[in-house]
Formats: structure tokens, C-alpha cells, sequence
């Protein structure tokens, strides 16, 4: 796996997970607002970014945790992030491996929703069998440029702030991303693999793991986002041990993008109340 790191000073570690079609440069703003108190590593997760394709072609949710959990072994025991996909992900590493986890923070967790809505009814077509791979081949005809703003119109509450260098960096990787031949095949094995957690049942769905979760946990959602229900954020709030929400109103699903600033202020408050032992408060 490719893992981006920022250069070592802080004593504790922390790991970074991106969302569905994103990378790990989906945490580079975050990652240096927070170089001082913790040296992070975000990862590229199997086939995205500049993670080669996975052998077995597994993209489940389950294989991406394996990913996770393989860094945090290199790493130590660590803080734990993730957003939307990653989330979901995060959320399972957590919940099975504890002891490789000192807190968790979660980003518009991508938990399994089934009310009906634009953003997720969009991975739902993704995932479904040969309706994603014409839709995939019939992105790859449309302009970088062009998708590239569609997404941010899709995932930022105000697609007007991102940043020119950023939209730049974004087009360029997408380029990139368009030569490669696993792209396609990882974006809908990753939709497919999200879409199925979202219909399983008994203990291991990630309402239950995350009702498991004993690390501390905060979770941030934006008001604007598209992706993920707010109602979501309140069961989330119901459902983990120790949490904390913090909801940021003009953000959308990636507040870590949006508003890093905002973002490291609760981290750091975690990360600060983990250090002490003391479990986060309701908020």
C-alpha cells in the first residue's frame, strides 16, 4: 500500500482513510494542521491513489480494513481517522482491533443508510452489475475538469472555496488515474463493497461493531452534506460508547477539506482528553 506521512516529530502516530474515489491526499490540509501534536500517515487504500490493484481483485470492506489494520501494526497503536467510506472502514478496524486503536474520529461515516438519496442512490448504481462498468466507461469520455467539478459540487457545501492549487492537483491525478486499467474496477468494487455492507445482518453489521467501539470517538458532519443523512450523526451519537459530535454548519461530507482548521480543533481536543484518560462528553 502507498502511505503519505508527514515528516516525524510528534511521539504519536495517527492513520488517515479516505473515502470512496478519493486518496490520500484527501488529508493533506488536516495531516499539517495536526504535524505538531501527532506524525500522520494516510494511506492509499487497494487500488486507489497510487496503491496498485489488489491481487484478488477483493474490494470489500473487509479487505480495506485488512489494509488499515497492516499499517497500524507498522505504526503502533494509533489515532484513527476516517471519512465516508473510510469511515465505514475505520469504524470496523476499531471494533476488532482495539488495541491497535487510541481514538477514532470519523468524518461523515458512510454507516449504512437505506433511505433513499442522491449521493448514495449514485453508489448504488455504481455497484450495480454492468450498470457500473457503463457508467464508469462513459465517465472516462467526459473532460477531467468537468468531473472533477462535479464531484466537489457534490461532496463540498461551497465548491467555490476550494482552493485553485487543490482543484489543480485533483484534475492531474485524475489524468493519472484515467491510464491506469484497474481505475474503474476499484471505484465499483469499492461501491459494492460498501452497497453490501449496508444488507447484512447479525452482529457483525457496523451498527453493532460500532456500538463495540471502546476507543474514545468523535464524529463531525457537516449541515450541507448530500452524502450522508444528519440523521445519521444522531444515531451515530446513540449508538458508539464514548463519542462526541460536532456538527459545523456551511461544511459538507469532506469537512476535513473544507474546513481543516475547524477539524483539528476537535482532534486535538481528543487527542488531548485520550492522553488524560478522560472519556469525551456528549456535545
Amino acid at each position: 500500500m502507498y502511505v503519505r506521512s508527514t515528516p516525524e516529530g510528534a511521539r504519536e502516530p495517527a492513520v488517515f482513510v479516505h473515502g470512496l474515489a478519493g486518496s490520500a491526499t484527501n488529508w493533506t490540509d488536516l495531516m499539517d494542521e495536526l504535524k505538531d501534536v501527532v506524525t500522520g500517515h494516510a494511506i492509499d487504500l487497494p487500488g486507489a491513489g497510487h496503491s496498485p490493484a489488489p491481487p484478488d481483485d477483493d474490494y470489500s470492506l473487509d479487505a480495506h480494513a485488512r489494509a488499515v489494520i497492516g499499517l497500524l501494526k507498522e505504526t503502533g497503536p494509533a489515532h484513527l481517522f476516517g471519512n465516508s467510506l473510510g469511515g465505514a472502514v475505520s469504524v470496523r478496524v476499531a471494533a476488532t482491533r482495539p488495541d491497535l486503536v487510541r481514538s477514532l474520529t470519523l468524518v461523515s461515516p458512510a454507516l449504512p443508510d437505506l433511505l433513499p438519496r442522491y449521493g448514495p442512490a449514485r453508489v448504488a448504481a455504481a455497484a450495480t452489475p454492468r450498470l457500473g462498468e457503463w457508467v464508469a466507461g462513459k465517465l472516462r469520455l467526459v473532460p477531467p475538469e468537468q468531473r472533477v467539478n462535479a464531484s466537489f459540487s457534490m461532496v463540498w457545501a461551497d465548491p467555490k472555496g476550494v482552493h485553485p492549487s487543490r482543484l489543480e492537483e485533483a484534475v492531474e491525478e485524475l489524468r493519472r488515474r484515467d491510464d491506469l486499467p484497474y481505475t474503474g474496477l476499484a471505484m465499483i468494487g469499492s461501491a459494492r463493497g460498501l452497497v453490501a455492507e449496508y444488507f447484512k445482518r447479525g452482529d457483525e453489521t457496523l451498527w453493532r461493531q460500532a456500538a463495540r467501539v471502546t476507543a474514545p470517538t468523535l464524529i463531525i458532519h457537516g449541515r450541507h452534506d448530500r452524502l450522508v443523512r444528519p440523521a445519521m450523526a444522531a444515531k451515530a451519537l446513540r449508538t458508539f460508547r464514548q463519542v462526541r459530535l460536532v456538527l459545523l454548519p456551511h461544511v459538507g461530507h469532506v469537512a476535513q477539506m473544507e474546513q481543516p482548521h475547524l477539524v483539528a480543533v476537535e482532534a486535538r481536543r481528543l487527542i488531548g482528553e485520550t492522553r488524560l484518560g478522560n472519556a469525551p462528553l456528549p456535545g
